[in-house]
Order: C-alpha cells, then sequence, then structure tokens
C-alpha cells in the first residue's frame, strides 16, 4: 500500500539525511491524516494518490509564480519537490494518449460542440484519473470539440 510505501521511504530518507525528501515525504503524510481525521475515514491508494496529484499541482502553479520573480533558489526546491512527488504517481499519460480517451468520451456520451464540455470533462477526469492534469484534459477537450 502506498501509505507503507511513504513511511518506509521517510525512515530511508532520514538515515541518509536527505532533508528536502524527507519535507515532501512528511507534507504529504500529514495531508493524508488531515483528510483521514477530518472524514474520520482510512484513505485507500486512489485517494491518497489525489491528494499527492494535489501536491504536486500547487507546486507547479508557484512554479510559474517564482520563476516570472526569477527566484533561482526556490524554482530549483520547488522542482526538486515536484520530481519527488511525481514518483508517487502514476505514469503520466502523453498529449496523444489524452486526445485517444477523450474522442472515446465525446462519443461515448455523444458531444457535438463546446456546450458539451463539461459532461466530456467529467467523464474523462473519472477515466483518466491521476495520470493527467485536469489543464491537459481541459485543452485536449478544447481541442477535439472546436
Amino acid at each position: 500500500m502506498l501509505k507503507e510505501k511513504l513511511l518506509e521511504d521517510l525512515k530511508n530518507c532520514m538515515k541518509e539525511k536527505n532533508v528536502v525528501r524527507k519535507n515532501v515525504i512528511q507534507m504529504v503524510r500529514a495531508a493524508i491524516l488531515q483528510v483521514e481525521k477530518d472524514k474520520q475515514i482510512e484513505l485507500d491508494d486512489e485517494q491518497i494518490i489525489s491528494i499527492i496529484a494535489k501536491e504536486s499541482k500547487k507546486r507547479k502553479d508557484s512554479l510559474v509564480e517564482y520563476e516570472k520573480s526569477g527566484r533561482e533558489d526556490l524554482i530549483n526546491e520547488i522542482k526538486e519537490e515536484i520530481d519527488i512527488l511525481t514518483e508517487y504517481l502514476p505514469k503520466q499519460l502523453s498529449f496523444e494518449e489524452v486526445e485517444a480517451i477523450v474522442k472515446g468520451v465525446i462519443a461515448e456520451v455523444g458531444a457535438t460542440s463546446m456546450k458539451d464540455m463539461g459532461k466530456v470533462m467529467k467523464v474523462a477526469k473519472e477515466k483518466i484519473g491521476a495520470s493527467s492534469d485536469g489543464k491537459t484534459i481541459n485543452e485536449v477537450v478544447k481541442k477535439c470539440l472546436s
């Protein structure tokens, strides 16, 4: 299970004194614990992956801001954090793979115009999950519906 893998990796990076990796894993474990306490449930791997994907997205969004301000020190740290988080996510689909899935979804829901974008996005996100970010899925859906 992913939770055990995170704990094991945390122990290893503490032994190796890998501070950045330790901090990232602790942050993910804290986010998992917070959700479990709030909802009083035990998270499964799929839910843990969605938390990790959310944390990765936060960092990607902040990376853009750091690049605008030219903060090289923070840019490198955020990139390293994103790389660590990506190790726990499923393999990311290419643009073409996402496009193939979206075309199937469009046929499935009978979408014909941009008015159907909401329906297509909902089904596509369910099928693709954390294998691609919402921004990419959105771009593909727009391209296919226009």
